[in-house]
């Protein structure tokens, strides 16, 4: 009786031991709430106010993520993370009826060196910038750095940077004397997930760098994004006129569908207790592969502050500008079209602590493009009202 007992202990523990040695998170982010845009383009304005699920302050979103200790320092870990749309009869917003892919990826990790994933994985400049954006890379308009759609600013047919890539193999290190370092390298890519990109991306090769440094209360961060063969639209690479009348809100592709792109970023923020400072810079130049004199440039610099004026009420704002740049001027006619555009934005945003797990939110930005032949004078604001909850 005495060893029936102990043996049911002794699976007992081994199990536990089992138990302990893995583990699997669920985890997510729901937030709901209004937003209203006022889009101006010339003279003409439109007002849209819509319920939004897709979220002002963060996009909603439903991951898990687990590790399992393989022994000697080293573990296996994992990340799903789909988005969820809850005005969306298809919850993820996905049309295909699947589920809208914003990370997956398993990896290898070993205590004293780093880690390796592959999957789908945020570039080196998008986790840069998370780190150093007083808006926590939100979704309203304003923000001239964390740009990755028309909805948020980006203009023309060109956004501040790539958020993703597919298929990508990436290597992490631990921190050592403050410094920690990312690559990612990605082939064949096929991002028909990210929204940043006007088409899916096909035969198209990736790589990004960046280095994050921590020291007390200082964060900088250096990153860049370079890729080449994304497909846009566009058909081939001409230094063609620019046409009379400018589309509204667009501009016309003159790169063809081969091309490259080079993101640089810059990022600090500073912590002084009672507020962060944040300073922001970002540059990314789309040029074809086939005539490197025809290239579209977008770069763009931000200021801001983020902190607490009580234990429950938290407060950012921010400030920027830009330009879009082309090669030359060009002449149509006896008209001659500018082929630079000067671009502001700001933001104002402002959080009520309900719990370490609900907030409600309200966020105001704008943003102003100037006119050339490329494009018309637009600009738009936006506002978004909300409650956020995180599990």
């Amino acid at each position: 009786m005495k060893k029936s007992l102990l043996a049911v202990a002794a699976m007992g523990a081994f199990a536990s031991a089992a138990q302990a040695q893995s583990s699997v998170t669920v985890y997510g982010i729901l937030d709901m709430g209004f937003q209203g845009v006022t889009s101006r383009v010339g003279s003409a304005k439109t007002n849209i106010t819509r319920f939004s699920g897709e979220g002002s302050e963060t996009t909603s979103r439903l991951g898990f993520r687990g590790t399992e200790d393989l022994g000697g320092g080293t573990s296996a870990f994992f990340t799903a993370e789909f988005a969820l749309n809850g005005t969306n009869s298809m919850l993820s917003g996905d049309t295909n009826s699947g589920l809208a892919n914003r990370q997956t990826f398993v990896g290898l990790a070993q205590k004293g060196i780093g880690r390796a994933a592959i999957g789908t994985q945020y570039t080196p400049v998008h986790l840069a910038v998370g780190r150093t954006d007083p808006g926590q890379q939100n979704n309203m308009l304003g923000n001239v750095i964390y740009a990755t759609s028309a909805a948020q600013g980006s203009g023309m047919t060109t956004v501040a940077y790539t958020v993703r890539y597919n298929q990508a193999l990436t290597l992490q290190t631990d921190r050592m004397a403050g410094f920690q370092a990312y690559g990612i390298y990605q082939n064949n890519n096929s991002d028909a997930n990210n929204p940043s990109t006007v088409n899916a991306i096909t035969n198209n090769e990736a790589l990004g760098l960046g280095i994050n440094y921590v020291w007390k209360k200082l964060n900088v961060d250096l990153a860049m994004n370079s890729s080449k063969q994304e497909t846009i639209a566009g058909s081939v690479a001409t230094a063609a006129a620019l046409p009379a009348t400018a589309a509204i809100g667009t501009i016309p592709n003159q790169l063809g569908t081969s091309i490259g792109t080079l993101t640089n970023y810059a990022g600090a923020m500073y912590d002084f207790g009672i507020l962060k400072a944040y300073a922001q810079y970002v540059n990314t130049k789309y040029t074809s592969n086939l005539n490197s004199n025809v290239y579209l440039q977008r770069s763009a610099q931000q200021i801001g502050v983020r902190g607490n004026w009580t234990p429950k009420i938290e407060s950012w704002a921010s400030v920027g500008n830009g330009s879009y740049r082309g090669p030359n001027s060009t002449t149509v006619g006896t008209t001659t079209y500018s082929s630079t555009a000067d671009f502001t934005g700001y933001q104002l945003g402002t959080n009520y602590i309900l719990s370490k797990r609900t907030n409600v939110y309200a966020i105001f930005g704008s943003t102003q493009s100037s006119t050339n032949g490329s494009i018309a004078a637009e600009g738009g604001s936006s506002y978004g009202v909300g409650v956020r909850h995180t599990f």
